[in-house]
């Protein structure tokens, strides 16, 4: 029986586990909903493509071994997505966006829409191409989704031109197979394993990073286990931040810097030197490097590695508890993170009064410490902005059995909605909760209609300077006060919006009403909008946010 190319696609993403797509209406792709109609994948249409790829991002976020997919119409429903797809390639997600395309038989000759997308697309992709024969479109997805995946994951595209997705073809003989989208088991040669083991047995002031490769590696389990058996003081970036539980006694945040500066010997796993770790220059030079990776590109990345341990980060923890127990190297490192304990805590001690202030308008602080006081192990929580999610990542603790989300080192706004959306959708019986800037809300803070269309009972909170706070206070300190520029908001009533479009809404305006009104949007069963006015802070902390 003849079907016709969006079929076709629609067949393959089916292949792949693909449950859920995100679009935004177009001409030029009709025929792949057309497809998922048949193939029971729902089709999730949102106000901007931007938030397409957003969502398809938190899609393979929040769902580990799946791939998003965005489907995205031609000409500016491409170049509207591309924010989404850098997003993505910064932070490894796994995506497939598949692009439309003017009919190949007018190629060339300025069709509505028409332009060259996957050369735009080749930077920021591990693979972008197209294809032009509707028979190829199953072995062509497959191709996309494979590059996806493959060591360090992140975006492909792929374009389809409108008329290789309605041509009518004879059903494949060959069944679709089954498309792995999961990460490799791969495990790091067992004497490189050793070495490592040697050099941190020899080490007196050791840490251990985690960062994005454990999440895409599926790592949780195994690294927990090694630092269990040595004791070795962790800290975590990018979407390292919840792979070990937030009341872990091995867990540290306020000595970062102290303990890199100091340290003879670092392991990262997962974890690149790139600015979040300022580029390696802080490591002493004569500290021992050791780096696990997914993929060998990235060992040494701006300064070399000791030794380099390239595969799965589950594998390779794993194997190298087993190779400790039969070599008998045990490293062990219980005193050092007593001793880091003790900074710890003082540090903690320190941030008190600003986490308890009553003042009003209400400190970014307090504000914090309320969403840390209500947040759940069983939440997803999502931050969307700078000076707010900045400091809410000092104090709210990451969900043990949920999950927290940001954009990743690229630093986009307006992830806040869409990741909720895909959130929601792939985890309907946890409740996610969005921490805005009022900056960043402006994005796609119009995605509410979205979670109101599909009834998702998102709720986001917005910490309201009416300033871009993270842009001003350096202005200022750098300028002068009397010389701010593009760095003012109004005083926006954003839960008023929320409201215009069917959501709950409420405006905050002193500290002890924080908490109610979480409980009031949460139990509203509505997407809802809590709008905290804070204090606008011009205080620029020397060199550094606070």
């Amino acid at each position: 029986m003849p079907v016709h190319g969006g079929r076709l696609a629609a067949q393959t993403l089916k292949a792949a586990g693909v449950e859920y797509v995100f679009t935004l209406s177009g001409g030029h792709v009709m025929p792949i909903y057309d497809g998922c109609l048949d193939e029971g994948i729902v089709v999730v249409d949102v106000r901007h493509e931007q938030a397409a790829v957003h969502a398809a991002d938190a899609w393979a976020r929040i769902n580990p071994g799946k791939i998003g997919v965005a489907i995205l119409t031609a000409g500016p429903g491409v170049t509207d997505g591309v924010t989404g797809v850098a997003n993505a390639w910064r932070a490894n997600s796994p995506i497939l966006v598949i692009g439309g395309q003017g009919p190949f038989m007018n190629r060339q000759r300025g069709s509505l829409q028409e332009m060259d997308h996957v050369s735009l697309m080749r930077p920021i992709t591990k693979w972008s191409d197209g294809c032009y024969q509707t028979e190829r479109i199953p072995e062509t997805i497959a191709t996309a989704m494979r590059h996806a995946v493959s060591g360090i994951p992140g975006p492909a595209f792929l374009e389809i031109p409108l008329d290789v997705l309605m041509n009518p073809v004879e059903m494949p003989e060959t069944p679709i197979g089954t498309i792995a989208t999961a990460p490799s088991r791969a495990t790091p040669p067992r004497t490189d394993m050793i070495t490592a083991l040697r050099i941190l047995a020899s080490a007196k002031r050791p840490l251990l990073i985690a960062g994005t490769s454990v999440k895409w590696s599926g790592a949780q389990g195994p690294l927990n286990r090694f630092l269990a058996k040595t004791h070795i003081p962790a800290y975590v970036n990018g979407m390292g931040r919840g792979t070990i539980p937030w009341d872990s006694l091995l867990l540290f945040k306020n000595t970062r810097r102290r303990a890199i500066e100091h340290c003879d010997a670092i392991v990262l796993a997962g974890a690149i030197l790139d600015f979040r770790l300022a580029f390696g220059s802080t490591i002493p030079k004569d500290a021992k490097i050791i780096q696990m990776e997914m993929d060998s590109t990235l060992i040494g990345y701006n300064r070399p590695a000791d030794v380099g341990l390239v595969g799965n980060l589950a594998c390779t923890l794993d194997a190298m508890i087993d190779v400790m127990n039969e070599q008998a190297i045990l490293p062990e490192f219980r005193e050092y993170s007593a001793e880091l304990r003790a900074e710890e805590d003082a540090a903690e001690t320190k941030l008190r009064d600003r986490l308890a202030s009553d003042a009003v308008p209400i400190e970014a602080m307090r504000l914090c410490k309320e969403i840390a006081d209500f947040v759940d192990d069983d939440m997803i929580v999502i931050g969307d902005g700078g000076d707010i999610v900045a400091q809410a990542a000092k104090v709210v603790p990451v969900p043990k059995n949920g999950a927290w989300m940001d954009p990743g080192p690229l630093g986009t706004l307006g992830v806040g909605m869409p990741f909720a959306i895909a959130s929601q959708l792939a985890r309907p019986d946890k409740r996610v909760l969005v921490i805005f800037g009022d900056g960043s809300f402006g994005f796609n803070g119009f995605e509410y209609d979205t979670a109101v269309r599909f009834n998702l009972p998102i709720v986001g909170i917005v910490g309201n300077d009416a300033a871009w706070g993270q842009m001003m206070r350096p202005q200022g300190a750098l300028y002068g006060p009397d010389r701010l520029v593009a760095t003012k908001l109004a005083r926006t009533r954003y839960d008023r919006i929320v409201e215009a479009m069917g959501g709950h809404g409420e405006n905050v305006e002193r500290p002890d009403e924080i908490r109610p009104a979480l409980e009031r949007a949460f139990a509203s069963g509505k997407p809802a909008c809590v709008n905290v006015v804070i204090k606008q802070d011009m205080e620029y902390r020397g060199g550094g946010y606070v």
